[in-house]
């Protein structure tokens, strides 16, 4: 299912191969899907192996279709005229980007650049337009998905002029821990590394790392390079805005 002519990098051997229809009927858009009908999608659906620092698309490229990362960080972002990135998103396992784009028929706003070693899957836009033609439950499903994705966007703007740097490191830190986990210790990576999470936490490296080590002198946490220990849950959400002085 690679098609080098695509212009995306190909790292064959570098990963097990997978079974496309296995991994599509776990996302949410697809889960409702028959047999058949995930063979249609597998069908319109590439595989593609990207090593760290890997470009996906950049801005102005042409937008043909979606995104879903199978493992590995993809991160989204824009350059400014002074040279300066803004990320915008890191993309995890089992997400999605670029629907919106496909369904306006505009090119890509964002560079997309691997974290890690990634594996992605790429879904054609006719596959797409094919399946919500015959499936309107298909396109409900999307609708969704889409509706997430602008709640995240305004969640964002809430947490930029609204958090203080503190509450926004602490909600970073929590937004991978269960829900259902109270109490304990919980060891978070930081994987994309701190420059490319302060930029998507809209604040400076430097104010992100003093927030890190205010955070780690109140005994909420230790840092050993990219790993970051909470040491207890419960008092790390309880502590939304602690008095730190330099936030």
């Amino acid at each position: 299912m690679n098609d080098p002519s695509d212009g995306l990098p190909q790292r064959r051997g570098r990963a097990p191969a997978i079974k496309t229809q296995a991994f599509l009927a776990k996302l949410p858009m697809f889960s409702e899907m028959s047999p058949p009908e995930l063979d249609r999608v597998a069908a319109g659906t590439q595989v593609h192996h990207l090593a760290k620092g890997d470009v996906v698309f950049r801005t102005g490229d042409p937008c043909v279709g979606f995104h879903v990362v199978v493992f590995g960080q993809v991160k989204l972002g824009f350059t400014s005229p002074q040279g300066v990135e803004k990320v915008v998103e890191i993309v995890r396992p089992g997400s999605s980007f670029g629907e919106a784009l496909m369904f306006l028929d505009k090119p890509y706003i964002v560079t997309a650049q691997a974290l890690a070693d990634s594996m992605l899957l790429h879904v054609g836009k006719r596959t797409v337009l094919e399946e919500l033609e015959r499936d309107p439950g298909f396109a409900r499903r999307m609708l969704s998905g889409l509706s997430r994705k602008l709640h995240g966007l305004v969640r964002d703007v809430e947490a930029y002029t609204l958090r203080s740097g503190a509450e926004r490191v602490i909600g970073y830190l929590l937004r991978d821990v269960p829900d259902g986990l109270s109490e304990g210790a919980v060891e978070v990576s930081l994987t994309p590394g701190k420059s490319v999470i302060a930029s998507r936490l809209n604040m400076t490296p430097e104010h992100f790392s003093r927030i890190l080590h205010d955070l780690a002198a109140s005994g909420l946490i230790e840092v050993e390079g990219r790993l970051v220990r909470i040491r207890d849950l419960a008092r790390l959400r309880g502590s939304d805005a602690p008095e730190f002085p330099n936030r």
